[in-house]
């Protein structure tokens, strides 16, 4: 196929991944690597590439939509971020030593493993959740908008959910998914913060994870612009759609939806990978 029919699949395969990655906060790369390695035969590094630069383009037009809806946790999600940095510097440092079939099955397992723990979804009843003692000290509770009102939450495991934040900025930095898919199952599981206050907190966090390992990979020259402009124009505009379609979605929708995208991609991935078609 030539440059512009390419660019243009491209784009529209980046639009559905930002818009599922606005409803879910799972930020677009987990859909974007395997679209652009699996379909296209783009190179694994300049996959990740592109989509850190699509990760970013989607927290950026995603998240101003979620604080203004009053759904967004910033203060929660700036305490975070603080781990995700870190540990997304580490994972893009230890990329360049792991072999493109070896990254697609470490992939696929960790989709794997995100499929299963979010149909282990907890109670959203918040009444029987109890504040943490450190969550309260460092002022991280807090309400999101419901159809009834203002609901109120309280936050759990705040060093557990922290430190697996760090594990999920590795992930961002050696995958280039934004690792939205744990940032979600973390706060979601550990910490029982609500479904939407996860997603959404997810997707304000994501930009400031890939920008930190961004800059790693456009400095080894695995950030191509031809192809990170289509993926970014896509993801950008699917994700402010996505957004739109968030406040009027089903959190059961949302988890099934969630669940079965990463499950099917997460084979997909570790077929390719031992196989070596990666």
């Amino acid at each position: 196929m030539n440059t512009l029919v390419f660019s243009l699949l491209v784009w529209f395969g980046s639009l559905s991944a930002g818009l599922l990655g606005a409803l879910t906060g799972l930020g677009g790369g987990v859909v974007i690597v395997p679209l652009l390695t699996v379909i296209f035969g783009v190179d694994i590094h300049y996959a990740i590439g592109a989509s850190l630069v699509s990760v970013i383009a989607t927290s950026s037009g995603a998240a101003s939509a979620y604080v203004k809806e009053g759904y967004t946790n910033m203060r929660l999600g700036m305490f975070l971020e603080v781990a995700t940095t870190f540990g997304a510097i580490a994972g893009a440092v230890v990329a360049q030593k792991i072999a493109p079939g070896g990254i697609a099955i470490i992939f696929g397992i960790v989709l794997l493993y995100s499929a299963y723990l979010s149909r282990q979804h907890h109670s959203q009843d918040q009444d029987s959740v109890t504040p943490d003692p450190l969550a309260t000290r460092l002022h991280l509770n807090g309400t999101y908008p419901t159809p009834t009102g203002e609901q109120s939450y309280n936050i759990r495991g705040v060093p557990f959910g922290f430190g697996l934040m760090f594990v999920a900025g590795v992930l961002s930095g050696l995958l280039g998914i934004g690792s939205g898919a744990l940032k979600v199952l973390a706060m979601d599981q550990i910490m029982h913060i609500p479904f939407k206050v996860s997603t959404t907190t997810s997707n304000f966090m994501i930009g400031v994870t890939a920008a930190a390992s961004a800059g790693i990979y456009l400095n080894r020259g695995y950030i191509d612009p031809a192809l990170a402009m289509p993926v970014m124009l896509g993801v950008l505009f699917g994700a402010l759609l996505g957004a739109r379609l968030l406040v009027k979605s089903k959190v059961k929708l949302l988890r099934n939806i969630f669940s079965g995208v990463i499950l099917v991609l997460a084979l997909e991935m570790i077929y390719k990978g031992l196989t070596g078609r990666i």
